[in-house]
């Protein structure tokens, strides 16, 4: 690399900006633009995610202070007026940044590729995270407004769902949905871009047996943690079982509803977790994995609630620099970029540190003149103690 370059100009070259380019025209984002283009705009975003900024006006003061190097950093000449910077976020189409956000995801799981569970399947966990917003700002984002209970309070609260399909073996996601927090979990399942072959599993809140069905008929395989009021009876089960597992059976749904969406047999296993000391008992149509494979496959589910709590302590998607539904969609979409890129320079320039680090020396450096790969040499981080660990630390080792 060009030892006069930016660290963040060095960083934006991992981006693909014909590709970009193909979104903006494709959504006419730069119509009748002049000066602040939707590319200027994803390096503002991205800048901003990178160097921890906490609020519009706080990354706006942050340009002013660099303004000499803007041109430079891929800012463009001109300063970038706030009011500006937040029309573009309010009115510029975020199906652009969504999905080169999908663009940035398949770059990084296709350089990610490794087959940890021997299953000739790709294994996905999906489920979703809630952001709190005041709905008085946030006017758009509802809870669900029934009258009763825990709903009746959720009124006067506001909300945001980000539904990651996220892939286990390479620690990204390869998909994800944005929706109000008023939309249940199992309504976004038929989202899900399913792959002939692979594993899905989730949590007791997508017991939708439709979707379920979809997913067998598919030819595909899905762990779902059953619930405690399931209603079936059992066709066949087997004997001689290895230790902590405590039912492996064929069954049937009784209940009309389910059993109409889902006619075929079904493989329950139950489980006893001895770390925890519970029981947990799970659905799936895989017939062809032992029961402890099964558990297993579940057990590596809460990969992805450890990789929501990181998204949310790193990344820039709690507090927001725009207020409409447009403008919350594109700096999540931004985080998504943003994550993606540390992994696949993570990954290209063969780090040995974990993502926290690479964040941390990042952060203080976008506007230093040093190599990458001299960067991440030098930085001594034995001090620092890592945050959520086991995540951190083999998120994309």
């Amino acid at each position: 690399m060009n030892i006069s370059k930016y660290v963040f100009s060095q960083l934006t070259s991992f981006l693909n900006r014909s590709q970009f380019n193909d979104y903006v025209r494709k959504y006419h984002g730069d119509h009748y633009v002049k000066h602040f283009t939707c590319w200027n705009q994803l390096l503002a975003l991205m800048f901003g995610q990178l160097s921890n900024r906490e609020s519009l006006r706080d990354l706006i003061v942050a340009l002013e202070a660099h303004q000499s190097k803007c041109y430079h950093l891929g800012l463009g000449r001109k300063p970038i007026a706030r009011t500006t910077f937040a029309k573009a976020n309010q009115d510029r189409d975020y199906r652009i940044f969504e999905d080169f956000a999908f663009y940035m995801m398949d770059l990084a799981r296709k350089k990610r590729v490794v087959d940890i569970f021997k299953l000739k399947g790709k294994v996905y966990a999906f489920d979703s995270t809630t952001i709190p917003l005041c709905l008085s700002v946030f006017w758009w984002a509802k809870f669900f407004a029934e009258q009763s209970g825990k709903a009746e309070r959720r009124k006067r609260k506001g909300g945001v769902k980000i539904h990651f399909l996220y892939d286990l073996e390479t620690s990204v996601p390869a998909f994800f949905h944005i929706t109000t927090a008023s939309v249940f979990d199992s309504k976004v399942m038929d989202k899900i871009p399913y792959e002939q072959g692979s594993y899905y599993v989730f949590d007791r809140g997508y017991n939708a047996f439709k979707e379920l069905y979809r997913i067998h008929r598919m030819e595909s395989f899905f762990v779902v943690r059953a619930k405690r009021n399931l209603q079936y009876k059992c066709m066949k089960w087997k004997r001689r079982l290895p230790s902590d597992v405590l039912t492996d059976a064929e069954i049937q749904l009784t209940e009309y509803a389910s059993f109409k969406k889902y006619p075929e047999r079904l493989r329950l296993v139950r489980y006893h977790d001895a770390e925890q000391n519970r029981d947990f008992a799970f659905l799936t149509n895989a017939t062809h994995l032992t029961a402890l494979e099964v558990a297993n496959l579940y057990k590596n589910r809460w990969q992805i609630e450890l990789f929501h709590k990181w998204l949310k302590q790193h990344l820039k998607i709690k507090k927001f620099w725009g207020t409409t539904e447009n403008a919350v969609r594109i700096q999540i979409c931004a985080a998504i970029i943003a994550y993606c890129l540390v992994a696949i320079v993570q990954h290209d320039m063969r780090l040995e540190r974990s993502t926290y680090e690479v964040l941390q020396i990042l952060s203080i450096s976008l506007t230093d003149k040093t190599p990458l790969q001299d960067l991440f040499n030098k930085t001594n981080f034995n001090d620092v103690k890592e945050q959520f660990g086991p995540l951190i630390l083999g998120l994309f080792d």
